[in-house]
């Protein structure tokens, strides 16, 4: 006797189980959903499906549903549609252009009394009086032309905010069920996300939506809002406070730490002049020999002969000293961004702990102006070349950092593991595993760090770091174009060398 079931039965079970599934997610108004998800589920195509509830609730549905990219699109729909409606029905468009139109032509009628008033006394200044009244009619005129045609825009605000809401709605009615319908699927292996309706959550988003809904709708509805709504509150002498305090704070460390700072000076000022002389000191046809060798050798002839053409436009138009400075400047930077970025990596990517730490601060440190940071810089390092040194140190380190943190943590760990049950030592495992996996990750970062060095050039030109970036500040001072453009395609060109030369070392290290 044959015991197997036939097909359509098995089909028929499952059906029925995910059926139950659907009812023990859904909770509240199981039987909809369980027709809707079926139909999502046995669609071939798209399956488009309409949720009322989603359309009548709008965001709240969403946050009941825990759907918070719906809740997110919605609501801001829904504010925009709030805030144009506001603006057209509150018929307050114009009103400040008429306000002014009565203010003129008050001004206008007294100016033209003062006139009449003149002339009757045949003072000199009675033509001068007229001219200025009519002046300020024509204005007047201008300013009630233009407040009218403000308040014929406020049905076409309401259209607007209208279509706003329909789209809105709409969204939410069509993308409700499929999005609810992948949270489902979500939640089939992962019994952790919230089922059902979050009471809760849903409360939250109802008092959050009418709370800003009735802020936006007075905001801008109102024709003059208060001005604790229009204006975000300040207080002046917090921050004049708090200016002082940095100064008095930034000025004794100056003076406390001014040896220490001093010799850090001297230090980069002592290796940056050995390396620019070294550059600049030596026969210009010996300097490009060996930078044309470099780039045949790690990059191959296609890069060898690029780098001749970029060579010859920076000797030719009379960027090859400065460019030399440039890559002087560069280079200091670039070796302590290295010396400091690439063992802080390897630091970041053994121990999490650490990296969880740091990631703030280069954070900051990528994400600050360099403006910003070179205010404190200036303050402590005073102008020249080192203190654009420090200040390229601070932009160019996180990249190396992240990348070679990325590349360890990227390591199997079988791999690691197979070599630690031969006996490996840890140093063993750091130079000839990790590093060596690791390898393209850090090459990638060693090149951005370079790169985002190069691209600190101008900024520090502004502190006297000089090089191309010189050029590039005095055309903009003096607004010469064409000098501008020209330093521009240099340190473009120096970049693009130095990129070339050091993707094709990536590249032959990858094979």
């Amino acid at each position: 006797m044959n015991t197997h079931m036939p097909p359509s039965s098995d089909a028929s079970g499952q059906a029925r189980s995910e059926d139950a599934l659907a009812r023990e997610f859904a909770v509240q108004s199981s039987d909809y959903y369980v027709r809707a998800f079926a139909r999502i589920r046995n669609a071939t195509g798209r399956a488009w499906s309409f949720n009322l509830a989603a359309v009548l609730l709008g965001p709240v549905w969403a946050a009941s549903r825990n759907l918070l990219l719906l809740f997110w699109i919605t609501l801001l729909l829904h504010m925009a549609a709030v805030a144009q409606i506001s603006v057209g029905a509150s018929g307050n468009l114009g009103a400040a252009e008429q306000s002014r139109a009565e203010r003129l032509t008050q001004q206008a009628q007294d100016r033209a009394k003062q006139a009449q008033a003149a002339k009757d006394q045949g003072a000199a200044n009675a033509d001068g009086l007229d001219k200025s009244a009519k002046a300020l009619e024509r204005a007047a005129t201008q300013a009630v032309a233009t407040a009218t045609a403000a308040r014929a825009q406020g049905s076409r605000f309401i259209v607007t905010g209208l279509a706003t809401l329909l789209l809105s709605v709409a969204l939410s009615g069509l993308l409700a069920n499929g999005m609810l319908e992948r949270r489902f699927t979500r939640w089939r292996s992962d019994r952790t996300i919230h089922s059902g309706r979050n009471y809760v959550l849903a409360s939250c988003a109802t008092l959050f939506c009418v709370a800003i809904f009735a802020l936006t709708a007075y905001r801008f509805a109102a024709a003059a809002p208060p001005a604790w709504l229009a204006v975000a509150p300040s207080n002046r002498d917090w921050q004049a406070a708090l200016s002082s305090g940095l100064d008095a704070v930034m000025h004794q460390i100056a003076q406390s730490g001014d040896a220490f700072f001093s010799l850090i000076t001297r230090g980069l000022s002592g290796f940056l002049d050995a390396l620019a002389y070294a550059l600049t000191g030596m026969p210009w046809p010996v300097t490009m020999a060996l930078i044309l060798l470099l780039a045949w050798q790690l990059a191959g002839p296609r890069v060898a002969i690029f780098t001749g053409a970029a060579l010859a436009y920076l000797s030719l138009l009379g960027f090859w000293e400065k460019s030399l400075d440039t890559i002087a400047l560069l280079g200091t930077a670039a070796i302590l961004c290295l010396a400091i970025g690439i063992p802080l990596g390897i630091w970041c990517g053994r121990r999490p702990r650490v990296y969880a730490a740091i990631r703030p601060v280069l954070d900051f440190m990528q994400t600050m102006p360099a403006f910003v940071y070179l205010i404190p810089v200036i303050a402590l390092f005073g102008i020249g070349k080192p203190p654009g040194i420090i200040a390229t140190l601070i932009f160019g380190t996180p990249p190396v950092v992240r990348l070679t943190a990325l590349g360890l943590q990227g390591v199997p760990a079988s791999i690691r593991e197979a070599a630690q049950a031969y006996g490996a030592t840890r140093w063993f495992l750091l130079t000839r595993v990790d590093l060596p996996l690791a390898k393209p990750s850090i090459m990638a970062g060693i090149n951005q760090t370079i790169l985002m060095c190069l691209s600190m050039v101008v900024i520090a030109s502004l502190i006297g770091a000089k090089g191309l970036g010189e050029d590039v500040l005095n055309a903009l001072q003096y607004a010469a174009v064409g000098q501008g453009l020209l330093a521009g395609f240099a340190i473009l060109l120096c970049a693009m060398v130095i990129d070339r030369i050091v993707q094709g070392n990536i590249s032959q290290s990858g094979r």
